[in-house]
């Protein structure tokens, strides 16, 4: 009796639509994996030549103290005084509400983004922004800040503004994206622009969000109508910034 012949898988034809659907996936697929790839290698290029630059800063900030040590001792050995170059960047904080505030004075803090107390703002300093300095320092308390300072306050308390939107710097591609045509590409060329003033540091001044601090640990010193010099609190109180900045951080 002869057996009957039972049609097996390989025997069956897959419709060509289904077959065209299976390729296009596995392409996908290929493609999806390729661009992964390409993307890792991208990203260890990138994070390469970010910590390349980070190095050179250091070694530019190491030598820029280490450039002030040796002129103060030179100015030592020869019996005279070394006088630094004024700073050209400052901390700006705002340290009083707008009760009895002029239009000026008010325009001003629009200006310079003090909208509210404990906000503070890096400024180039020029004849233009000192003078505006003059005109808010009832309401505010400014100085120069160091590259502890700076950095620790885009680390902890930084903020980009994209798409008038206030979003947080978790990622160095936040940064690219909106400051990269200016060679600005993650955190420590942010640093670096601020601190150093450098030529695009309008535009990276304007991409941080004004910093939000918390009241000072203990309180301000005294009252907050009088000038530093007096044992207040309000105007330039130079390096001293550094220490009001640590504890409202």
């Amino acid at each position: 009796m002869a057996r009957s012949s039972v049609p097996t898988q390989n025997d069956i034809a897959v419709p060509e639509t289904i077959l065209k659907k299976q390729k296009a996936q596995q392409k996908q697929t290929d493609d999806r994996a390729a661009a992964t790839q390409k993307k890792r290698e991208a990203n260890k290029q990138k994070r390469e030549a970010i910590f390349k630059r980070a190095e050179e800063y250091q070694k530019e900030y190491v030598k820029r103290e280490r450039d002030i040590i040796e002129a103060k001792r030179a100015a030592k050995k020869d019996n005279s005084f070394f006088v630094p170059a004024e700073s050209k960047l400052a901390f700006v904080v705002r340290i009083k509400g707008i009760n009895k505030i002029d239009p000026k004075k008010r325009k001003t803090l629009q200006l310079l983004r003090l909208l509210q107390i404990n906000n503070g703002v890096f400024i180039r300093l020029t004849k233009a922004t000192t003078e505006m300095l003059k005109i808010v320092e009832p309401f505010v308390a400014y100085g120069y800040p160091n590259l502890k300072t700076v950095r620790e306050l885009i680390y902890k308390r930084g903020y980009g503004k994209v798409n008038k939107q206030r979003i947080p710097l978790t990622d160095n591609e936040i940064i690219e994206e909106n400051l990269g045509k200016f060679g600005i590409v993650c955190m420590e060329d942010l640093i670096h622009e601020i601190f150093t003033t450098g030529p695009n540091f309008k535009q990276a001044c304007n991409f941080l969000w004004p910093f939000k601090l918390s009241s000072p640990t203990g309180g301000f010193r005294k009252r907050k109508f009088r000038h530093f010099i007096e044992g207040g609190d309000l105007g330039n109180r130079e390096d001293f910034i550094n220490q009001l900045v640590k504890q409202m951080n």
